[in-house]
């Protein structure tokens, strides 16, 4: 396993990224930002002309807007799974992509929140799902599914964003006392909120840092929980079902940690980041991916086995027929083979420690799952109780331009992290480092300090 310098060389090393970018990041930008107008393209021309730009229709009501909700709030997950709940298991691995974790976090949160609010069809009116006082005699509607999905999701968003943000205030400081430049430093001086690395500020960050972990925990599975119960108390054949909320939970952390996949060694290879992303991170993942493959894989097959076994013929025609022979087959089939076949590379200790593997495992199964939300939306929509009514969907471009519009805005946000925020936690780095050296066996050694 690689060495890792000592503080300062190992500061110069992270913060160098922000202070001049990599030639690689330029036309990456560039690209992002061409996806992100076609995605202000498709935002405006829904907003002004309302879902009728997009493919739905009866009785297809959810398509490609829901879709995407689904499977960038899902994303959201992981870098929260990973970040509070091993923090709170205290796995010290975590300390080299919590921060990686975090920001994809809030800028999945980000994308996913807009698509409700465009699928109202009146995006406008979006704040009568807010349980504000009846000072306009109207009440938000708490049996519908849309006024929890408002509260969780702000929930989520604002918790994760606090834990993010705290988490980087030491390394901020650390930036702010580094950074070439006035202007660079008065502006790190600021994000840092006069962070000295005093022994008392530690302990206020540790008990705080700690006490939002454990808040952030129970809200993985309560978010996505509850976005499940937006299918489950439909009576629709394929979704009417008690397996939803713990099979969404599995789903959302399994396509989390595969972008995550996506994300890391891109970052790993450009920044030569191999002495603080090991091969034993990778293994981790990857363990972490294969773990929550096999359990989602476990879902199909209860879902399978819950729809033959009810005896209603139309969930077995739905789950049995529609799905694997319908319509949206060849869909059912690819996200079959992307989610529950490519992790199982991942029993091999080889495959598991290989970037090239990783990356391409990664992606497959980062589009499997949005095939996953596709298939359990469309494909049970387009086929329901009465076969008169059946009609297939199609996508027009308008659909299109927000699917791969949002994947580029998340690419700019994202890019904007590397470019400008310590993406790795020094601090967090540092201190396992020390932590180690003080373990028996090391003689008291203690790694070469410095002032940064």
């Amino acid at each position: 396993m690689p060495e890792l310098p000592d503080d300062g060389t190992l500061s110069t090393q992270i913060l160098s990224s922000n202070w001049r970018p990599s030639r690689w990041w330029w036309p990456l930008v560039a690209l992002s930002a061409a996806l992100t107008v076609l995605f202000v393209v498709g935002v405006t021309l829904t907003v002004d002309r309302g879902v009728g730009e997009w493919g739905n229709n009866i009785p297809v009501g959810w398509a490609f807007g829901i879709t995407n909700f689904v499977w960038w709030i899902g994303i959201g997950h992981a870098g929260t799974f990973i970040s509070a709940f091993l923090l709170l298991l205290n796995q010290h691995w975590r300390s080299s992509i919590n921060r990686l974790a975090e920001a994809m976090t809030i800028f999945a949160l980000v994308n996913a929140s807009m698509f409700p609010v465009l699928h109202l069809g009146r995006p406008w009116f979006f704040y009568w799902l807010v349980p504000y006082p009846s000072t306009m005699g109207v009440w938000p509607n708490f049996k519908s599914s849309l006024p929890w999905d408002v509260a969780a999701i702000s929930t989520y968003f604002l918790v994760s964003l606090l834990f993010w943000y705290l988490g980087m205030v030491p390394d901020l400081a650390t930036a702010r006392d580094l950074a070439p430049g006035r202007t660079r430093r008065r502006i790190y001086a600021i994000f840092a909120l006069g962070w000295r690395g005093r022994s008392v500020e530690w302990h206020y960050y540790r008990l705080v840092y700690a006490l939002l972990a454990g808040i952030a925990t129970p809200l993985v599975i309560s978010v996505h929980s509850i976005v499940s119960l937006d299918f489950a108390i439909a009576q629709l054949p394929g979704w009417h079902s008690t397996i939803f909320p713990p099979y969404f939970v599995v789903g959302a952390i399994y396509s989390g940690l595969a972008l995550l996949l996506v994300l890391m060694l891109p970052v790993r290879a450009v920044f030569r980041l191999h002495n603080v992303l090991t091969d034993k991170h990778l293994d981790a993942v990857a363990k972490l991916t294969l773990m929550t493959g096999t359990m989602l894989a476990y879902s199909y097959v209860c879902e399978m086995f819950g729809a033959w076994y009810s005896g209603d013929p139309h969930e077995q025609f739905a789950m049995l027929l529609s799905r694997p022979f319908g319509p949206y087959g060849v869909l059912f089939w690819l996200m079959t083979a992307f989610n529950v076949v490519t992790p199982q590379i991942f029993w091999s200790r080889r495959m598991r420690r290989s970037p090239a593997a990783l990356f391409i495992a990664g992606l497959l199964i980062w589009v499997g799952m949005w095939l996953e939300r596709f298939v359990i939306i469309v494909g049970s929509l387009s086929q329901d109780f009465l076969g008169s009514s059946w009609r297939d969907y199609a996508p027009t471009w308008v659909d299109m331009s927000l699917l791969f519009g949002s994947v580029g805005l998340f690419a700019l946000l994202y890019l904007a992290f590397l470019r400008w925020v310590p993406f790795i936690p020094l601090s967090e780095v540092k201190g396992q480092r020390y932590e180690k050296a003080r373990e028996p066996g090391d003689h008291g050694t203690e790694p070469e300090r410095s002032v940064a």
